[in-house]
């Protein structure tokens, strides 16, 4: 399967939904209550820049998203593109649609002089790492995140 790499759109609500509910899983996380409006909503809003594009197999059914964003980085004096979240279903991981999608976030990088994409995934996320690893090795850095 080569899966058709898209902006998400209005009525792919409840797909993506049932998708991004399956990737807070993942990592035992729960989306708190009005997360899911919070986030369609930042998609949608042409002011902020917060984008997702998902996967479709062929046949109308979404198998995968990712939503990625700009951030600055100041010892580059640059922006750079980072990955959020990227789910692929179950049922198809390992078809190439994973790489499908970060290669959509890699030239929607490219397209805009971004010079670098990043993302996050727990180390114990091999299956996913795999994938990664083909792009570049992992950097040392080490994530603090301190709740207020």
């Amino acid at each position: 399967m080569t899966p058709t790499i898209r902006p998400l759109q209005d009525d792919d609500r409840v797909p993506w939904e049932r998708m991004f509910q399956a990737y807070a899983e993942f990592y035992k996380t729960a989306i708190p209550e009005g997360g899911f409006d919070r986030v369609w909503a930042w998609i949608f809003d042409p002011a902020n820049a917060f984008w997702c594009a998902v996967a479709d197999d062929g046949r109308g059914e979404l198998v995968g998203f990712t939503q990625y964003q700009l951030m600055h980085r100041s010892l580059g004096g640059s922006m750079v593109c980072y990955l959020s979240d990227l789910y692929v279903d179950p049922k198809v991981r390992g078809s190439g649609t994973g790489r499908a999608l970060i290669d959509h976030v890699l030239a929607f990088a490219k397209d805009r002089d971004v010079p670098s994409v990043r993302w996050l995934t727990q180390e114990f996320n091999y299956p996913a790492r795999r994938l990664y690893d083909t792009y570049g090795p992992k950097t040392d850095f080490i994530l603090y995140n301190v709740p207020v």
